[in-house]
């Protein structure tokens, strides 16, 4: 039996990707802090397809003991595709943000997505059919005021998953590493990263995505031999192309 990982998966694009691939018959590991909203999400699951098998994993993917904890439960089962979604972004000038916080960010955004991808192309690369999928963001590929720090984070993410796509093209395996990269989505996004009890995007944000239009989106990547899924910023047109960022490979 074949799983698919979804980390931050108890809200926004992680919550409705879960939807989307249970739809395709796709058996789940869902991963989030917050184990209420993954037993609503579980429930969810099974109204779509009563046939699939969802594991819950409550783990707060931001203290590094508990990311390589986390993969090692996972042992027993057969992964195939894994989508690193948990991250959350700061809206403040460098001079001015909580370091507390950018510090959390920094062991979510990087440090935990930079782990797993690892062991996941170690113990996976060569098996067909698997599928790395990191979600960065517009802002991985376009620095934003006031997110500067916030979209640092991502360019790490566009850049490893890029990089990670090259080796494993080079290296004849059958892993395809993708990275989708959204732009204003109608998430808990803008309230953590503002710190904000709530925050309405209708009326406030002149373009978003749904959660759910994410999700298909997310799903267009998976089902495509490109690496990268991206939202226009000005259009907000999705678009499904090949690397982006340079590459040089110094071993040739």
């Amino acid at each position: 039996m074949k799983y698919t990982v979804i980390t931050g998966a108890s809200s926004g694009i992680g919550y409705e990707a879960a939807l989307a691939f249970a739809a395709r018959g796709k058996n789940l590991i869902i991963a989030a802090r917050r184990t209420e909203q993954l037993e609503e999400l579980k429930k969810a699951v099974y109204s779509v397809n009563p046939n699939v098998n969802v594991i819950i994993r409550t783990t707060d993917l931001s203290v590094s003991a508990n990311v390589h904890a986390f993969y090692s439960s996972l042992k027993n089962y057969e992964i195939e595709t894994f989508i690193n979604n948990a991250g959350f972004g700061n809206f403040a000038s460098v001079g001015e943000q909580n370091l507390d916080k950018i510090e959390t960010m920094l062991h979510l955004n990087i440090e935990a997505l930079t782990i797993l991808s690892s062991l996941f192309v170690r113990d996976y690369a060569h098996v067909p059919g698997t599928q790395l999928i990191n979600i960065s963001s517009g802002g991985g590929y376009t620095i934003v005021g006031n997110a500067v720090t916030y979209c640092a984070t991502k360019f790490y993410v566009s850049a490893f998953t890029e990089g990670i796509a090259h080796e494993l093209k080079e290296q004849n395996a059958a892993m395809q590493a993708k990275v989708l990269a959204p732009a204003a989505t109608e998430t808990e996004f803008a309230k953590r990263a503002s710190d904000l009890d709530s925050f309405v995007y209708k009326g406030v944000v002149p373009k978003f995505h749904t959660a759910k239009e994410m999700a298909h989106f997310l799903l267009a990547l998976y089902d495509s031999d490109k690496v990268v899924g991206i939202v226009d910023g000005i259009t907000y047109e999705f678009e499904l192309r090949d690397p982006i960022f340079h590459y040089v490979n110094r071993s040739r």
